[in-house]
């Protein structure tokens, strides 16, 4: 006689019925956790946060240290104002860059002659709007973590997009992006604190701290 769960005590049907449950709801939240992490991410224009961007460096004893504001004015301008080590407005609109600093003429020119800003912009910009299908057409997608702690990291597809960046993994909790590690094909790599942890990361300096703030978005 073929054995059912009927025929199992009733502890052992338990058992059965919640792995069961859970396999299938942890399927799903897999397949979806891209699609939550954006969706949670989606922030309409206008829109801004502060930033703290650390460059390592075999050559420095700490990372280089960028600090400054990340504006959206309306969907298809991205403005970067750098307020320290020094005062710098780089602002990416109508396929064109402008670099504005204090006391000189602004320098423009065209978007395809910096590809990194170009990638800057269509990453912040698919990110922003919560935009999967942009976000898929230059990278593959790979979520990891839960709700409250999590990362997306963002693959290159193509070679020419690959040569210039290995990855770009996105840390979070909740709602919050708290970090970008951007991986360049070559050199160090760069790390932007965002919102709250660019606010924890007022007083720290050391690059241990600074990286583990990253990783981890302080106290869960």
């Amino acid at each position: 006689m073929p054995m059912t769960t009927r025929s199992l005590p009733r502890w052992t049907r338990r058992a059965l019925l919640l792995l069961i449950s859970s396999t299938a709801l942890t399927a799903s939240a897999s397949a979806l956790e891209a699609r939550w992490i954006l969706q949670q991410l989606a922030q309409p224009a206008p829109s801004q946060t502060g930033f703290v961007e650390l460059r390592g460096s075999a050559l420095l004893k700490e990372p280089l240290r960028v600090e400054g504001q990340y504006r959206r004015p309306d969907n298809a301008t991205l403005v970067r104002e750098v307020s320290a080590p020094y005062a710098e407005t780089t602002t990416i609109a109508e396929g064109k860059v402008s670099i504005a600093r204090a006391g000189k003429p602004p320098r423009v020119f065209a978007l395809q002659r910096v590809p990194e800003l170009a990638d800057l912009q269509t990453s912040f910009g698919a990110l922003l709007s919560g935009d999967q299908a942009a976000l898929e057409q230059a990278y593959r997608l790979e979520p990891q973590g839960t709700p409250q702690r999590w990362q997306l990291r963002l693959a290159p597809r193509g070679e020419a997009l690959a040569r210039r960046v290995a990855s770009i993994t996105l840390h979070g909790r909740g709602n919050e992006l708290r970090c970008i590690e951007t991986r360049p094909a070559k050199g160090d790599v760069q790390r932007t604190l965002l919102g709250g942890a660019a606010v924890a990361a007022a007083a720290v300096r050391d690059a241990d701290a600074l990286t583990a703030l990253c990783h981890d978005g302080g106290s869960r």
